[in-house]
């Protein structure tokens, strides 16, 4: 009987090895990720509570494409005299509105894709943690670097899932083979310093709320990675 040239495994005629076809898998791929959509119930809730404040400022006349700073403010956007003031819930609600559809559509899609394999990894309880903690802390470094600059977005949040998935990764015990890890980490570490990048050269991108978010990501991610058993079994 033929075998694998990869693994050695004895395949049928023709066939071709499934154990080496997972491994080699592109990250957010099945080892994280199940295809049915009820499987992640706190990444569709989050996406739907980005979506929905950003339907309702529409709906309530805020343009699609430009809000304006008041516009931004009264929806909860985070600025310094207001959320050091009387106003500290603006540290979270920052987190649920955007600046336009663009801002919005970049950031609920990388979301869609990095929100489903940490949910997956950590389950939607230490999901919903590490959103909610990362981006206080996203928000509290913007606030330090530059205080009466408005900032709005999920981004911090996300560079915080991100990061908290790095240490998870590379020190949790998850069932999956290594190739498969070490291609999501690659992946996720591109995609932290590439748009790190970005935002350091691109103007009016709130890079210290990507550090902020990042760098307690990380914190949380290998704080939690000894009790990781994978959640995704």
């Amino acid at each position: 009987m033929p075998q694998c040239a990869q693994c050695g495994n004895e395949l049928p005629e023709g066939a071709s090895c499934p154990q080496c076809q997972q491994a080699s898998a592109p990250p957010g791929s099945s080892h994280f990720q199940a295809a049915s959509f009820s499987r992640f119930p706190l990444t569709n809730l989050l996406l739907a509570l980005n979506i929905g404040v950003f339907a309702a400022m529409v709906a309530t006349g805020v343009s699609p494409s430009e809000p304006t700073i008041p516009q931004l403010l009264r929806w909860g956007a985070n600025w310094g005299p207001l959320t050091l003031g009387r106003q500290p819930w603006r540290l979270v609600s920052c987190a649920f509105v955007h600046v336009g559809i663009v801002h919005i559509a970049f950031n609920m899609w990388c979301f869609w894709n990095i929100g489903r394999m940490a949910e997956n990894i950590f389950g939607s309880a230490r999901l919903l943690a590490i959103y909610v903690l990362t981006g206080i802390s996203s928000s509290l470094l913007s606030l330090f670097v530059h205080p009466f600059e408005v900032s709005a977005g999920a981004s911090g949040a996300i560079f915080g899932v991100a990061g908290a998935l790095i240490p998870a990764l590379y020190f949790g015990k998850l069932p999956v083979p290594r190739s498969a890890i070490n291609a999501t980490l690659r992946s996720l570490v591109l995609f932290a310093f590439y748009n790190l990048m970005i935002g350091a050269v691109v103007p009016h991108i709130d890079n210290a709320g990507h550090i902020g978010g990042f760098g307690f990501g990380l914190l949380i991610g290998l704080l939690l990675s000894p009790k990781l058993l994978a959640a995704s079994q």
